[in-house]
């Protein structure tokens, strides 16, 4: 890589045109600036000035050079410009969580990007390692998770928490089912509900429950928006966290049970640790810890 110093130097020779009236301007010697333009030579392997009486012309390979570090200067400034700038409506902002949270955080998402045209933001539902990682690698401005993490590269912020939802059609009624009754109606599968039933069924059917790999399955659905759909229509019942249910487009057709024991997932919002967050990024997460509090009512 070029030095960057004595790319600007090559750059102010050039606009000065005079080693003397370059080197006034850089507040150094004639040799000092004369000895950084032949080490920039060297770096580049090519003569980039050609010398004549008390003046020079530009080689090709000096062209070239002088065309690199004006480009330069022209990236410095706009960088220094977008920090001095800092605009909370402005700059892309990305944000990593799970799926059921991530269809409570768009329908706040969507007004905001009709208020702030410059901003571009990235919602991506992910898996808690994935989730984690993207934050320490600096892919994932924003990440929440169901757990504090125990990484020393993450900062985590307690925003909330969510009930575990055991849900039914609404047809059900209010009575608690038992845990027959449940098999008999089969479940819903997903990629995270044999976790839930672990987190949940233990403490409200401790004589029947014998582990999630025991559950009567009736069908499996792996898009998130739509598992609580064949539950909608009758069929079988789900484990969903607040936020899945909540974003659930029919939802009049589904019931949340009442159980004995509530369980709930904590809400985690994670930064990496050590970096500051633009102006954009923390208008981004009071809205993620806004929606993590209403779910917690």
């Amino acid at each position: 890589m070029l030095n960057a110093q004595w790319l600007e130097s090559f750059a102010v020779l050039c606009e000065a045109g005079h080693f003397t009236r370059a080197a006034q301007r850089m507040n150094m010697t004639q040799p000092g600036l004369s000895q950084q333009v032949r080490k920039l030579e060297a770096q580049v392997g090519q003569p980039l000035l050609s010398r004549h009486n008390k003046g020079f012309t530009l080689t090709p390979a000096g062209e070239e050079v002088l065309a690199l570090a004006q480009s330069r200067r022209a990236e410095e400034r706009r960088l220094r410009e977008a920090i001095r700038a800092d605009d909370p409506a402005a700059g892309d902002v990305a944000v990593a969580c799970s799926g059921s949270f991530a269809m409570a955080l768009q329908p706040v998402f969507w007004p905001l990007l009709r208020e702030a045209p410059g901003l571009a933001l990235r919602l991506e539902a992910a898996p808690r390692r994935a989730v984690l990682d993207g934050v320490i690698e600096g892919r994932f401005d924003l990440g929440v998770v169901d757990h504090a993490p125990d990484d020393p590269r993450l900062a985590a912020e307690r925003i909330g928490r969510e009930a575990l939802c055991l849900l039914l059609p609404a047809s059900a009624g209010a009575e608690p089912p038992g845990f027959a009754d449940l098999q008999a109606r089969g479940f819903i599968a997903h990629p995270d509900g044999w976790l839930y039933a672990e987190e949940l069924f233990p403490a409200n059917f401790p004589e029947e429950f014998r582990g999630a790999e025991q559950l009567s399955v009736r069908a499996f659905v792996n898009q998130i928006g739509q598992i609580p759909a064949p539950v909608a229509h009758g069929v079988g019942y789900t484990l969903l966290p607040l936020s899945g249910v909540e974003a659930f487009v029919h939802r009049d057709r589904i019931t949340i049970a009442r159980l004995p024991v509530p369980r709930h997932r904590e809400l985690w919002l994670l930064r990496r640790r050590g970096r500051v967050s633009p102006a954009r990024v923390e208008r981004v997460a009071a809205l993620v810890a806004d929606v993590a509090a209403r779910l917690q009512k």
